[in-house]
């Protein structure tokens, strides 16, 4: 085994994941626009067609209906396909076939039609306008039958992109674009990436900064910015504990639980929409879990319910920062 542990971006850390998969797995394909010859919009696909050949890396037309619909055909034929779906963005032109098809076939064959189909697709906002912006993790999770993880780091991206291929269920995994685009030296958790193959598992969510004031709970591209935030607060004497999340679904109640009974406050933060998602969901299950006097207090920070603004100066102003994070941490009483 090769121990040596390298310092690469998450695009890089996906391909390697990816690669690793694929010489374990003749099973295992990718399938997207752009996939091949290009390597992904990201590079998070680069090199795997001169490594495979095209039938196991395939460019398609822009289709995503009929390829999505492939993967499932495939998926029954025993393979384990990789589907990427450029942008979060774009999914609604394949609903029919990830919600009614990949989602619940499984299900209504009483399991013996499993689905093990990774649904890669990147999403986040970059100052690309409404269209171009969204996370979309509370929509894919809000259908039961799907997994749906969302990692922060170049070593969780590898770990988690080979568990969900490894995974028997489908499994929606969603790159933030902007962690897509930043440099291995720019991330401040997560960059020792072994060279070997690993898993990190799809149900866990990790303190990435221990704490006892209040718990941030969050995921994706706001780990860094809840980081950021973290030690700008501890400045002002409070002690900030940061989990990451990892997965939408599931949420990983014994981590989530562990950390709040420890802090007693909870602060969601979520690039996602807040209105019927995520940070709703989150703080309603803590209550159910330890109860109105569990906690001390509860508040959430997001996106609100309008699309992203195309001006990137609007674009900052609606969605969460380091000095937002920080903002709704005092806001929320957690420094009394």
């Amino acid at each position: 085994m090769d121990a040596i542990r390298q310092n690469i971006n998450v695009s890089q850390a996906v391909a390697e994941g990816l690669r690793l998969e694929m010489e374990a797995d003749e099973h295992v394909l990718v399938i997207g626009e752009d996939v091949g010859r290009q390597g992904g919009v990201f590079g998070s696909t680069r090199g795997l067609q001169k490594a495979f050949g095209a039938e196991r890396v395939l460019d398609t037309p822009i289709s995503e209906m009929a390829f999505t619909g492939m993967a499932v055909g495939l998926a029954m034929e025993g393979y384990r396909p990789v589907v990427e779906i450029m942008f979060a963005d774009f999914i609604g032109v394949c609903l029919e076939q990830v919600f009614n098809a990949i989602a619940k076939n499984p299900y209504m064959s009483g399991g013996a039609t499993p689905m093990p189909i990774v649904i890669k697709t990147a999403g986040g906002a970059i100052g690309s306008a409404a269209q171009h912006s969204q996370t979309l993790w509370g929509l894919y999770a809000h259908l039961p039958g799907l997994r749906v993880v969302a990692p922060s780091s170049p070593h969780d991206s590898k770990g988690m992109m080979a568990a969900a291929v490894q995974s028997p269920d489908p499994v929606v995994f969603i790159e933030h674009k902007g962690l897509l685009l930043k440099k291995a030296s720019s991330f401040s958790h997560g960059t020792d990436v072994p060279r070997e193959r690993y898993t990190v598992p799809l149900d866990r969510a990790h303190v990435v900064r221990e704490g006892r004031d209040v718990t941030i709970a969050t995921l994706s591209a706001s780990v860094g910015d809840a980081l950021d935030a973290a030690e700008a607060l501890a400045l002002d004497g409070i002690d900030v504990e940061v989990l990451d999340l990892r997965s939408v679904v599931p949420l990983d109640w014994d981590g989530i639980t562990a950390s709040l009974r420890k802090t007693r406050r909870l602060l969601v933060v979520d690039e996602d929409y807040l209105g019927f998602g995520l940070s709703g969901e989150l703080i309603t299950g803590a209550i159910e879990r330890l109860g109105l006097d569990g906690l001390d207090s509860v508040s959430r920070h997001g996106l609100a319910n309008v699309p992203v603004p195309a001006s990137k100066t609007l674009e900052q102003a609606v969605l969460p920062s380091a000095a937002s994070i920080a903002r709704a941490v005092r806001e929320s009483g957690a420094g009394r």
